[in-house]
């Protein structure tokens, strides 16, 4: 859901970049996990595209140092009308009409809209799924000629 970029100040503040768009995963007494442990969010506030974040377990620059880089993760929430990067990856694209399409590799980052990358080198937005995803399947509605240009 994030990563740590590197300390700000030298009271422990450190820049994250939010990898998702919910910034109530920065909110105070969100706790988030890195490979290290966890870090229980004291405050946050926006800076420029980032945010700058104070944690309960950090309070010098040098342990920011420590923990610059580092990926950061959070528990699932809960959003029926969202779709998670677990639940897309791995799944079947199949059309509207029922012609599959490609398994899913990952979602891919994209300022427009982000992008479900298949197994085929297709790239498809995820503004085109309208079911799913259910049973390992997701169908989408794409416009014509989409799967062409990989063909």
């Amino acid at each position: 859901m994030g990563r740590l970029l590197k300390p700000h100040g030298l009271a422990g503040e450190m820049v994250v970049q939010l990898l998702s768009d919910r910034t109530e995963r920065v909110a105070k007494g969100s706790v988030l996990y890195h490979e290290g442990g966890a870090l229980t969010v004291r405050s946050s506030r926006p800076h420029q595209d980032r945010y700058l974040v104070r944690f309960d377990e950090v309070s010098s620059r040098e342990q920011c140092d420590a923990l610059r880089g580092r990926t950061l993760t959070a528990p699932p929430l809960d959003d029926a009308d969202g779709y998670w990067v677990h639940e897309l990856v791995g799944a079947t694209v199949v059309t509207a009409d029922g012609v599959e399409r490609g398994v899913v590799e990952s979602v891919q980052a994209n300022p427009a809209n982000d992008l479900l990358v298949l197994d085929g080198g297709a790239l498809v937005p995820v503004t085109f799924i309208v079911d799913g995803p259910t049973d390992g399947r997701v169908t989408v509605e794409v416009p014509d000629g989409l799967f062409e240009l990989y063909a």
